[in-house]
């Protein structure tokens, strides 16, 4: 007897797709069996041609509680997520208050989000200036490794670190560095415009590109393991690959909206589309998907960093004063799915980079596959159905997105998290942390 089995004639495994049979034990995938193998179990789903996912990982979360709460909340981020077939979220270290920059402030994390979330949630913490003495006693609590920027990170609580500061973090101890790379020095102050262009020059592809570099020495002097956030800037990726020629273990994720966005398209005054790194232009965006392919990009993840809407200043238009931000972790995988079948990219390609490379980034093993002996965590996705964007439909706490009118293919029918489907009525996530080898 188990507890419940779903079959798909379009089951995504390690081996690619496949007709399949998931058997689920007390949470986790007891077997994958042939698609019309017959076993005992309290419940027998049948999705037909349904296609059947491992739930994703996104490890690029901004949850913003406590302290900004209004601006998210675990228990509205989480439901987000698992609309979305999300069922593991890696919290970033700031815009909550206070930022999780020592076990004091995880615990504080950690009670806000007690019994309010609706998918598996870890966290990140963070390296700012001063408090390189608290990282290695916050790595043994579990956080999953340490963000740091290298530019102003918009919110005073968390500064940035300066060269010889990041030398200083990766030397204190052995963990992975997740990096904001945009080189201070090479931006520029935005004048005030609802002109996308006047955005973008202020900070122009060189600003990634020299933070990169910054990064991978620093890297290479502590013989580190670092990862970079949200590559927007093409002219980085050479860097990227001839640091891991080195031997370098390097690694870099990118972002739904510079996968999918042009510059060119964004119409004037549309402070939904800002963020940082900004949103560049096609051909660049074709760069990034070629690197996907070849695998320099590892991982697709959402940076999904809301705020109020006031705060994206649409009254004014103005792109400089507006905050900085996408909210996508529930649009994550139908903006992906959309954009990668038009090039010839299978729903394999696509959970590989939004589930099971993100899993192995963070080292979550049983997370990210349909494969025996991992959480079973899955999605019944149409990849055929087609919709479009209502603002209103979305369950992060504040709706303004970019996509708002897109049409978009592929639709989440359901989320199960370790075998029990996520309804939003009854939040039964757990708390990850790090495994320790």
């Amino acid at each position: 007897m188990v507890d419940l089995v779903l079959r798909s004639r379009r089951a995504v495994t390690p081996d690619g797709e496949r007709p399949a049979a998931v058997w689920v034990s007390d949470g986790r995938i007891e077997a994958v069996e042939a698609y019309d193998s017959r076993v005992a179990a309290v419940e027998d789903i049948d999705l037909g041609d349904l296609a059947l996912l491992p739930g994703l990982v996104d490890t690029h979360v901004h949850v913003n509680e406590p302290g900004r709460t209004e601006w998210e909340g675990f228990a509205t981020a989480t439901r987000a997520a698992a609309a979305g077939g999300v069922t593991t979220i890696v919290d970033m270290p700031l815009n909550s208050l206070p930022p999780t920059v020592d076990t004091d402030a995880l615990a504080v994390k950690k009670e806000a989000a007690a019994g309010r979330i609706h998918v598996d949630v870890g966290f990140w913490g963070g390296a700012i200036p001063g408090n390189a003495p608290d990282l290695p006693a916050l790595h043994a609590a579990g956080v999953f490794g340490f963000k740091a920027f290298l530019a102003d990170s918009g919110v005073p609580e968390f500064p940035p670190l300066n060269p010889d500061q990041l030398a200083e973090a990766l030397d204190t101890v052995p963990a992975l560095f997740v990096v904001h790379a945009e080189d201070p020095d090479e931006l520029r102050v935005a004048a005030s415009s609802p002109a996308y262009a006047d955005f973008l020059a202020s900070r122009p592809s060189a600003a990634e590109h020299a933070a990169v570099a910054t990064a991978i020495e620093a890297a290479r002097a502590a013989d580190a393991r670092v990862h970079i956030l949200h590559l927007s800037a093409a002219t980085a990726l050479p860097l990227i690959a001839a640091a891991r020629a080195d031997g370098l273990r390097i690694t870099a994720e990118t972002c739904p909206h510079y996968l999918t966005l042009d510059a060119g398209e964004i119409p004037a005054g549309a402070t939904e589309f800002k963020c940082c790194p900004p949103i560049r232009d096609a051909a660049n965006r074709e760069q990034l998907w070629a690197a996907l392919a070849d695998g320099l990009i590892t991982c697709v993840v959402s940076d999904h960093s809301p705020c109020t809407p006031d705060l994206k200043r649409q009254d004014t238009g103005d792109f400089a004063a507006a905050w900085g931000g996408i909210a996508s972790v529930q649009l994550g995988l139908p903006v992906i799915w959309t954009a990668a079948q038009a090039r010839g990219h299978t729903l394999a390609d696509v959970t590989g980079w939004l589930a099971r490379k993100p899993a192995d980034l963070v080292g979550l093993s049983g997370k990210g596959r349909i494969a025996a002996g991992a959480d079973a965590d899955l999605v019944a996705f149409d990849s055929g159905a087609t919709f479009v964007v209502d603002p209103a439909r979305l369950h992060h706490r504040n709706s303004v997105t970019p996509y708002a009118g897109k049409t978009l293919t592929g639709v989440v029918r359901t989320t199960w998290l370790r075998g029990r489907a996520v309804t939003g009525d009854d939040p039964q996530g757990r708390f990850l942390t790090r495994e320790v080898s």
